[in-house]
This record gives C-alpha cells, structure tokens and sequence, in this order.
C-alpha cells in the first residue's frame, strides 16, 4: 500500500482548524452520528497511527511538555516521529506560531544535535495551504521528490495523478512546495544568507534552527518599532543584501514582508520560502519581485528609511530580469495585488 493512500487520515483535524468552521451551529450540523465501536487501547492507537514499524517503547518515552488538542497529536507524532528516532528531538516544549500553511513548534534537541533547541515547521495536512494563485508561483519550478530530486515529465503515472487531483497527486504538490523551501534555505545557508539552519526534513516537516531563546520566540518585524534610525537602515540593508543575494542564483522570495522576517537581538532572519520563483523562468517573475520590494520598502519607509520603492525595484529588475525596466514599471507599477499576507 503506497503511503500516499492515507492522505486524508486527518481530515478532521483540517476540518477543526478551518478559520471558517466557527459557527457552533454549523458544527452541530456536521456533527457525525454516534459510532458504537470497541474503543481501541492507546497501544493500539499509537500502533496505528505510527505503523508497524514504530517501537512502541520508543515512542513512550517521547513525553511533550506542550499539550496538544486530539487531532493535533496525531498529527505531531505522525510529522515528528522520524526526528525523535533519529535523536534529533526529544520533546515538543511549545507552539510558536499557528498559521495556515504551517505551525511551528519549539523543540528540545536530542543527543544527535548540539545545541537547546530546534524549531520544527510542521504542514498541515491535506489543504496544507491556503493560496488561490498557487500557479503563479509554480511556473519555471519543476517538481521535486521527497529526496530533492526533480520528478520527470516522463512519469505518466504521475502526472495523471496530479491532472485528477488525486490523494496521491495533492501529496506530491504538497512534498515539492516543501522541499523547495528546504532546498532555499540549504542554499541560501550556504551562502551566508540570513535564513535559519536547516537540519532534516521529511515529508511534511522541516527541521532548522531555532531563533529565540527559553522564554520567547523571536518576533516578526511587523511587531517591531525601530527606534534608532541607524539600526533601520542597518537592517534594510540586511533585506536587500539577501534579496540581491536570491537574485544571484535566480531565485525571488515570493513572499516577502515585514511578517516573515524575524527580529532578534538586533538582528533579522528571513523565514518562509516555499514560494520561492526561478526569476529567469516565471512569467510574473517582475511583478512578483515588484511586490517584495513595496512591501518591505513601505514598512522601513515608517521606520525612517529613505528609499524609493520603484527605484529599489529598477535597479533589480535591470541587473538580474530584463535590460529596460522603464516599460514594465510604466505599465505595471500601481498594479493591484493580492495581499494574502497572515
């Protein structure tokens, strides 16, 4: 049986974290009738969730201070679990952030790992995102496996899969829009850009560097009033260095704001890239750039920045897309977009 046919096991933790699901009379509706079944011990729960495989023994000494609801447990041991055995991870100490592509959790390393703590992004199942332009970031990006490696045009079987919308064909859009996230965040650490460690990954989470320290995670830049005009334009520069940075090695961001950029300590860290485009081959690679640069611009604007945000973008849009920008910022500057930002 391929691991694909249990996608949907978690629907009903899908269906209680919907922001749309909050009407109780709604709920009550949906509620299913009563099952009157043998109620299964927790040995046998555990064994089934996890597989035949899964050391029972092991796993019960995987005891998480942060104490999730009922479906989310199931969810956590299902993601987790190849990280604690590997030991990695040796407990889920807190949720740091719920969102609707992923949650993120702050957990205590194993002895596999030097270091306090790891954060674990964890993708919800099946409609793990909630983008309505999805395609949009897909053009120029070919499919990657679970093991990084592209998926060929040649296997039918799916492609086909992937054309119906199958269990089978969602679970491999989901892995791609993972791994090329991971995959950013190897390169881009490879580099010296200011992205998080990656560690490890698995079909539904990435493992990487934690920022923050035991008492709070570090704060997203929206959050963040700069006070002293030299440490603005100090991090400004940061941004932009990183965005130079991507473009380099043809990669945009895809969704970059003051919300997935981390402060810290008098630092930033950009989050966040399982929308990464190929600047050379996506069609809308300059308006999505153009949509990068505005809203980070307009955010340091606040803080006392002095930059142009159509200047900023020129000069990009010249040195890394196209030699004449003047044509596209004239037709296309105050082009609305969707702002799907959490």
């Amino acid at each position: 049986m391929s691991r694909y046919d249990d996608f949907d096991k978690y629907a009903a933790y899908e269906e209680e974290f919907d922001p749309t699901n909050f009407d109780r009379r709604a709920r009550r509706k949906r509620k299913p009738k009563a099952r009157h079944v043998p109620k299964k011990t927790v040995s046998e729960q555990l064994i089934e969730i996890a597989g035949d495989d899964f050391s029972l023994d092991h796993f019960e000494s995987f005891k998480t201070t942060y104490t999730p609801s009922l479906y989310e447990a199931d969810w956590l041991i299902d993601s987790l679990r190849s990280f604690f055995e590997e030991d990695l991870i040796s407990d889920v100490l807190a949720l740091v952030k719920g969102g609707k592509e992923a949650s993120v959790y702050r957990c205590a390393t194993g002895p596999a790992y030097e270091g306090d703590y790891l954060a674990a992004k964890v993708y919800r199942p099946r409609k793990f995102r909630n983008l309505t332009n999805d395609q949009m970031y897909r053009d120029g990006r070919e499919l990657l496996s679970d093991k990084d490696e592209i998926i060929d045009n040649s296997d039918h079987r799916t492609m086909r899969a992937i054309k119906k919308h199958s269990s089978f064909g969602r679970q491999v859009e989901h892995t791609s829009w993972l791994m090329y996230e991971f995959r950013t965040l190897q390169e881009m650490y490879e580099v010296g850009g200011a992205v998080p460690k990656p560690v490890e990954v698995n079909e539904n989470t990435i493992l990487m560097s934690y920022i923050g320290d035991a008492n709070r995670a570090a704060s997203s830049l929206n959050k963040i009033r700069i006070e002293d005009r030299d440490e603005a334009y100090y991090l400004y520069d940061i941004v932009m260095n990183n965005v130079d940075l991507m473009l380099s090695m043809d990669m945009i961001h895809g969704d970059l704001s003051p919300y997935n950029i981390l402060y810290w300590e008098g630092d930033i860290v950009l989050i966040d890239f399982p929308q990464v485009v190929n600047s050379r081959g996506n069609t809308q690679a300059a308006f999505i750039l153009r949509r990068d640069i505005e809203r980070v611009c307009e955010y340091f604007v606040r803080q006392g920045v002095e930059r142009d945000a159509k200047a900023v973008f020129s000069d990009f849009y010249e040195r890394y897309i196209a030699p004449d920008p003047q044509n596209f910022i004239a037709d296309h500057w105050h082009e609305e977009f969707d702002d799907d930002e959490e």
